[in-house]
C-alpha cells in the first residue's frame, strides 16, 4: 500500500521540526536552508503551512528529465533523484508546478522530498512533528469526510426551513 504526505496547515505553529529534522535526515546537519520540506509564512495572517514534493502521478519533473535523474520507486511511489546521474541542468526545477524541486549551489544538483524512502519509520518530517500537521497515511484517503464538514459549515445544510 502506498502512502501520501498529508498537511493539515490548521495544526502548524510553525516550529520548523519538519524542516530540521528532513535536513538532519538527509545532510546529518540541522540546516533549515538544506531542507527537503518548508514552512511557509503567510506574515499577513499568522499561519504556517508546511509544504514538500506531493508526489504526482504525472510528475513532469520525471518527465522532462533529459537524463532520466529521477525514477519512481515501486514500493513507496516516491520520485527519486538519483545525485550520481544529475547533470544540474535544472529543467526538473523548470516544470515542477509547485516549485519543490531545488537546485543545491553546494552539489550542482537538484533535491526534492523522496518520501524518506529508505528509512524504516517513514519520513522524518512525520515523526518530527509535535502536532500532527504532518501525517503519513493511505494514498487512497480523498478527504470526503473533510469535505463535508467544509460544505455544512458554508450551509450545505440539507432542506432546513428559511431561520431554522
Amino acid at each position: 500500500m502506498q502512502k501520501v504526505l498529508h498537511i493539515n496547515a490548521d495544526k502548524c505553529t510553525g516550529c520548523l521540526q519538519c524542516e530540521m529534522a528532513c535536513s538532519f535526515e538527509n545532510y546529518g546537519v540541522y540546516a533549515t536552508a538544506k531542507s527537503r520540506i518548508k514552512v511557509f509564512d503567510f506574515h499577513t495572517t499568522g499561519k504556517k503551512v508546511p509544504y514538500t514534493c506531493t508526489q504526482c502521478d504525472e510528475a513532469w519533473c520525471l518527465h522532462a528529465c533529459p537524463v532520466e535523474a529521477i525514477t519512481v520507486d515501486k514500493l513507496s511511489g516516491a520520485k527519486i533523484v538519483s545525485e550520481s546521474t544529475c547533470v544540474g541542468c535544472k529543467v526538473c526545477t523548470i516544470a515542477c508546478p509547485f516549485g519543490t524541486v531545488n537546485y543545491v549551489a553546494d552539489t550542482g544538483k537538484v533535491q526534492k522530498c523522496d518520501l524518506c524512502h529508505d528509512r524504516a519509520e517513514g519520513p522524518a518530517c512525520v515523526e518530527a512533528c509535535p502536532t500532527t500537521a504532518i501525517t503519513y497515511i493511505d494514498a487512497n484517503w480523498t478527504g470526503l469526510e473533510r469535505m463535508k464538514q467544509w460544505a455544512d459549515k458554508l450551509g450545505n445544510q440539507a432542506n432546513q426551513p428559511a431561520g431554522a
